[in-house]
């Protein structure tokens, strides 16, 4: 008889030089950053719940859930076996999960039920979920930003509020009177228009009240699965904002058919759809002619979630490339201790801890009350959108080359971010957009100009660097309507200048210094890891040992 092995004796099958595997840590405890922010931001009331939302998000079944929903993407069924007409999204179980999470945390609900710091827990909640999975922020993020665009329409915030509130997720396709719950998704871009929605050509016709019947194609849909779609349509006196719900008032299906699920490169856990508006009714939102105006209200929330998600990405790239680089041997020493693997480590994490703290000061001054906290939210949001998620692409690329061929496959979870990465840049205004947006509000708001300079202007002398950079800024702040074609130079400035000056107040001294001697006054290089010999990278890689 032969006797054999265990495999694990075999010399071919001896797994040595990998790292553990990263689980069951806490997403919150083991981020010194988040932490900070949460309290310097005003929710430091919100470190007990953040720290229970960051371990239940840090165990191996959350984080395989995330794996799973992505791997398993949506299925549409538009017919049952009759013939009829069912337009079912089908998602895996996983997503549920994820997003019966996301919305019993109360991600979309703290904004409107939390007075002071609301806005800012919900951003350090999203900022942590999104590390699992950023599929499912999508459609939290539209459900709680629709309550700023439903505001306009008494009758329909009334009865629709407590459902939207409620910290409870109800997947069911049936009439929202009979759920706990309600998700809210979004219906803008049009084949021939994109960005430009005034191109729209969905038409509205009154058929009573506030009640509208919609006629039309709309390119992207997200969430198709949504209780309502916040959508424009153009009535009699121009493009108006509109909300439809699944079902009519009187319990049947609306007229809004799913033609079509898209196959994105990414946020493949999150369902975009084509659909037909074939009659569909619809509530008016606003005046009549004043869609743009309407929207707007609730964009700005999506645009400070865009970029918050992305900072939470880049916070796992980081996290993932030095916990690898921790435990990986080459050439006789750890990664984590190469010359040259130091400062790109050290890199990535600058980076996300710059994005951290400019979004979570966004997110204050939407709790602000007072109207230069307005004001900077207004600009605010568009910057950061901006410049965050064009950062990240080349982020998540950087810390995926720190763990090799291991990064690249899809069995861990930086491939799937990578696919991720572009999305948010894209959704809710592309570059262009936010960029013209900005110059808009500064020749147009001067409240929204003068909150930009005065948070520029609270970390004058701190640093000989950034007092230069100031100067250069500030230069290119003069005309605004004649700057169009400067104008991403124009807010790359403003973004690096606003990142500088509050790592500068309120960062760890080495993080705030490699980032103004890294990124300003001409030290931003093209690839992460060039940074000024000399500089303190201990602290900095301290910050992203999450498994410490």
């Amino acid at each position: 008889m032969i006797a054999h092995r265990p495999i694990a004796d075999l010399p071919t099958h001896r797994v040595t030089n990998q790292p553990p595997p990263l689980v069951d840590y806490n997403l919150f405890d083991t981020d010194p950053g988040l932490r900070e922010a949460l309290t310097r931001e005003g929710a430091g009331w919100a470190s007990q719940e953040a720290r229970r939302f960051g371990a239940a998000l840090g165990t191996q079944a959350s984080l395989a859930h995330g794996e799973e929903a992505d791997r398993h993407p949506p299925r549409l069924h538009g017919f049952d076996r009759y013939g009829q007409r069912i337009d079912l999204v089908e998602y895996h179980p996983a997503y549920h999960a994820l997003m019966a999470l996301g919305l019993e945390a109360g991600i979309h609900s703290l904004p409107w039920i939390r007075r002071g710091g609301g806005h800012v827990a919900h951003a350090a909640l999203e900022y942590m979920l999104t590390q699992v999975e950023p599929g499912v922020c999508c459609p939290i993020t539209m459900t709680g930003a629709s309550l700023a665009a439903l505001r306009q329409n008494s009758d329909v915030y009334a009865a629709w509020a407590s459902r939207i509130l409620a910290n409870a997720y109800d997947s069911a396709c049936i009439p929202v009177e009979g759920k706990c719950a309600a998700t809210i998704g979004m219906a803008m871009t049009e084949k021939q228009g994109g960005s430009d929605v005034r191109a729209n050509t969905t038409a509205a016709a009154p058929i009573g009240g506030d009640g509208f019947e919609l006629t039309g194609h709309k390119w992207f849909c997200s969430a198709p699965m949504s209780d309502a779609f916040l959508t424009l349509a153009q009535a009699e006196a121009g493009l108006t904002c509109f909300f439809a719900p699944r079902w009519r008032p009187d319990g049947s299906r609306n007229a809004i058919f799913i033609q079509r699920l898209k196959d994105k490169l990414g946020n493949r856990s999150n369902a975009s759809a084509e659909i037909e508006y074939a009659g569909a009714f619809a509530w008016r939102i606003g005046g009549e002619g004043r869609g743009i105006a309407t929207i707007m209200a609730m964009v700005n929330q999506t645009r400070l979630d865009a970029a918050l998600v992305c900072a939470g990405m880049m916070r796992q790239a980081a996290v993932q490339a030095v916990h690898h680089a921790a435990h990986r041997r080459a050439f006789g020493r750890l990664l984590i201790d190469q010359p040259l693997m130091r400062p790109v480590l050290a890199d990535l994490v600058v980076e996300a801890e710059a994005a951290l703290v400019l979004v979570m000061r966004v997110a204050r001054a939407f709790d602000g009350g007072d109207p230069a906290e307005a004001a900077f939210a207004r600009i605010g949001a568009a910057i950061a959108k901006f410049w965050i998620t064009k950062r990240l692409p080349g982020h998540v690329c950087e810390a995926l080359e720190c763990l090799g061929g291991n990064g690249y496959v899809e069995e861990g979870p930086l491939a799937r971010f990578y696919r991720e990465a572009p999305v948010n840049a894209i959704w809710e205004g592309a570059g262009n957009v936010n960029a013209l947006d900005v110059l808009r509000a500064l020749g147009r708001e001067p409240a929204a100009a003068e909150a930009l300079r005065s948070e520029l202007e609270a970390a004058r002398g701190l640093d000989p660097v950034y007092d230069r950079f100031l100067a250069e800024v500030e230069g290119g702040l003069g005309d605004p309507a004649a700057a169009e074609p400067l104008a991403r130079r124009l807010v790359e400035d403003m973004a690096l200048g606003l990142q500088a000056s509050l790592l500068l107040r309120h960062g760890p001294p080495a993080v705030a210094e490699a980032f103004a001697a890294a990124r300003l006054g001409g030290g931003m290089r093209g690839c992460y890891g060039a940074l000024p010999h000399g500089l303190a990278l201990q602290p900095i890689l301290d910050r992203a040992r999450a498994a410490a």
